[in-house]
């Protein structure tokens, strides 16, 4: 509209001389940067996302079919809930490929209709309204909310534009309704949060309740969490590179006893071979206890590595997730996920690491060195 509210006709006529805009081929490369959206157990799109608290995200179909049941197929994390299937949705996730597909439409088709008379040809994308409209129609559509400000583009602009930025300008223009009961049909947008109910609500609300207080405006409450999951995560690097030494340093005693036990039964083979009419019987006691001792190490090694592992793919999965939050999540995906998030970003941080030592020498080994030496 112009300074009167009234319709501004849109030129979407091209200019002399401008040769057509043709569709943009999607590159490879491009392609690949959002294959964080699909899910990670089967790899494909889905519309029923669920967000676990390890920060893995997977689709209904990999979790009903999960065994064993509650517990998460990547890293092995507990479900809390019985039937194995999260409460969360993964809001981001869901809405970005909604989001993604439409861009797709648009790149990928040369002559959209227009979403409201379905005659003409789209020449405007309404990211409010999420529509393709004619020239006509969006003469209308500028009329009818003319006291309102509806941000709209060319469909060619649109075009020329990447995946990337146009994610990132549907994201702002997204909307925050009002949590209060009363305002359930979203009629009602919200731009005050309330620190004491923790809730986006409107002005009307925030004005007639006088239980609502203190408050914030809503961008504010939105760059708060960013910046405390921001946080979160860094001090979550910190202690990843403390797991990753310790990840190495197991490793590093897995190989040793693992070294250990061959050069053992090298030692008990030689010994042997010099009496071997003699003492095979005693030969093959020896090895069982090598084995004995050896397969208790193993175990428990094997039961520390796993554990570690879990956790760095839990944190891996929690800095991803942060890391596509702060540059694609609206603020409702924020206001809805991000206590969720937190909360399991601050259970990775009271994670203890297991201590990296040098493994007692279990009895059956000192009872075959004796034995052998008894020999």
């Amino acid at each position: 509209p112009d300074g009167n509210g009234t319709a501004a006709p849109l030129d979407t006529e091209p200019q002399l001389g401008t040769p057509p805009c043709s569709p943009p081929s999607h590159s490879p490369a491009e392609e690949d940067d959002f294959q964080f959206i699909r899910c990670e157990g089967c790899r494909k799109e889905s519309p029923n996302l669920k967000l676990l608290t390890c920060l893995h995200t997977l689709c209904l179909s990999c979790l009903s079919e999960n065994k064993p049941v509650g517990q998460c197929p990547i890293c092995r994390t507990a479900i809390p809930q019985a039937s194995g299937i999260p409460d969360m949705d993964n809001l981001l996730f869901t809405n970005l490929q909604a989001r993604l597909n439409i861009y797709k439409k648009i790149s990928d088709s040369g002559g959209l209709s227009c979403s409201r008379c379905q005659r003409e040809t789209a020449a405007v994308w309404c990211s409010e309204c999420e529509e393709l409209l004619c020239t006509k129609c969006f003469d209308d559509h500028q009329w009818f909310f003319k006291k309102r400000s509806h941000e709209a583009k060319r469909v060619e602009e649109l075009r020329a534009d990447s995946a990337h930025r146009f994610l990132e300008d549907t994201r702002k223009t997204s909307s925050l309704f009002c949590s209060s009961p009363g305002h359930a049909n979203q009629s009602h947008n919200s731009s005050i949060y309330c620190k004491t109910c923790k809730r986006a609500l409107c002005c009307s609300c925030a004005l007639l309740d006088s239980h609502h207080a203190p408050f914030c405006d809503i961008p504010s409450e939105t760059q708060r969490r960013q910046e405390e999951l921001g946080t979160l995560c860094q001090q979550l690097q910190q202690k990843r590179r403390g797991l990753e030494a310790t990840y190495v340093g197991l490793q590093a005693e897995a190989a040793r006893l693992e070294r250990d036990q061959r050069e053992m039964r090298e030692l008990i083979r030689q010994r042997v071979e010099q009496l071997v009419g003699l003492v095979r019987r005693e030969e093959e006691e020896l090895l069982g206890l090598v084995e004995a001792g050896q397969e208790q190490g193993r175990q428990e090694l094997a039961k520390e590595l796993e554990q570690v592992e879990r956790v760095l793919q839990r944190m891996e999965a929690g800095k991803r997730l942060v890391e596509k939050m702060k540059l694609y999540a609206t603020e409702q995906e924020v206001m809805d996920m991000q206590p969720f998030i937190k909360d399991s970003l601050e259970e990775l941080q009271q994670l203890q690491p297991p201590v990296v030592g040098d493994r007692t020498q279990p009895g059956d080994l000192a009872e075959c060195q004796a034995r052998l030496q008894a020999l």
